[in-house]
């Protein structure tokens, strides 16, 4: 049987008895540890236990835990934001059971950048050869284009910078900007945004001397020659990004959310149902992302 083992010492905030359920039909030998240790891949499992109110049922999602789903998150939040940790890594949530007639939960991402009070955090999709960053995330197409200001290009251009430099410890950034329109626009044919926002805000990181290139069409920004040359890319919205990025490196890429406190990872994939509590489920993304959180730390 074969266990991952890891240079950290690795907690997970859940539900003792769900994994020890979800290791029994998986057929994992598992125990929890009473202190912590460091995580030596022997099926010993650090842990800080919650319960569920209501039965939790593989690849079925449950309303009535939804709010304990939250505290734990909050409680990881709290954890490393006092420095108990240094490190977030998580996996996919569903976004409708967290949702209330109040508030909707739009992800992971902007949960945790509200609660540690950040005003411009990025998401940012990430292999050993590729990283895509988003301007804008879980927004309807239709709503794009009035989310792309000079404001929040500016923001998260700086953001992006400042991490790659600080957390990647890379030392000139090479950025790469997509355009919004067909074309990056043609020179106002198709859209004006890279004209009159986009072009703009690059040229003033270019008076700063930020290597920072673009705005270029989308459909030829991912390109071997360009994967080779650029430390990051930054897409204008969610699928734009994504969808590249996941045909290129599915199952080995990674999300990370810049601009917090702490580092945060997590998988680049769903809640996957279909597959849960089966052998056919990928977890490559899941060590990627741990990989990452401990190299980040």
């Amino acid at each position: 049987m074969a266990y991952k083992k890891f240079n950290a010492q690795i907690t997970v905030i859940g539900s003792s008895k769900v994994i020890y359920d979800r290791a029994k039909i998986l057929k994992k030998k598992i125990s929890f540890n009473k202190e912590n240790s460091k995580h030596y891949g022997l099926g010993n499992i650090n842990i800080i236990d919650f319960d569920y109110p209501s039965e939790v049922k593989p690849g079925i999602p449950s309303k009535k835990n939804s709010k304990t789903q939250l505290e734990i998150l909050d409680y990881a939040i709290n954890l490393a934001s006092k420095k108990k940790f240094d490190a977030i890594v998580t996996l996919p949530i569903n976004k409708k059971i967290l949702s209330t007639k109040k508030e909707k939960f739009i992800g992971h991402t902007e949960y945790i950048a509200k609660k540690c009070k950040i005003k411009k955090e990025v998401m940012m999709l990430a292999t050993s050869k590729l990283r895509v960053a988003l301007l804008t995330t879980h927004h309807s197409i239709k709503e794009i284009p009035s989310l792309i200001t000079k404001s929040k290009l500016r923001k998260t251009i700086e953001v992006i910078y400042s991490d790659l430099k600080t957390k990647f410890k890379i030392q000139n950034p090479r950025i790469l900007v997509t355009g919004l329109n067909p074309h990056a626009g043609e020179n106002g044919e198709f859209g004006d945004e890279e004209r009159k926002v986009i072009l703009p805000v690059i040229n003033e990181f270019k008076s700063k001397k930020i290597s920072i290139y673009g705005p270029v069409p989308a459909d030829t920004a991912f390109i071997n020659k360009n994967v080779e040359k650029y430390d990051v890319f930054l897409a204008m919205y969610h699928d734009q990004g994504l969808a590249p990025f996941k045909a290129l490196s599915f199952g080995k890429g990674l999300n990370i959310t810049l601009g917090l406190p702490f580092v945060r990872t997590s998988v680049d994939h769903g809640t996957a149902y279909d597959i849960v509590g089966t052998k056919k489920i990928d977890s490559s993304s899941f060590f990627e992302a741990i990989k990452m959180a401990i190299k980040l730390s």
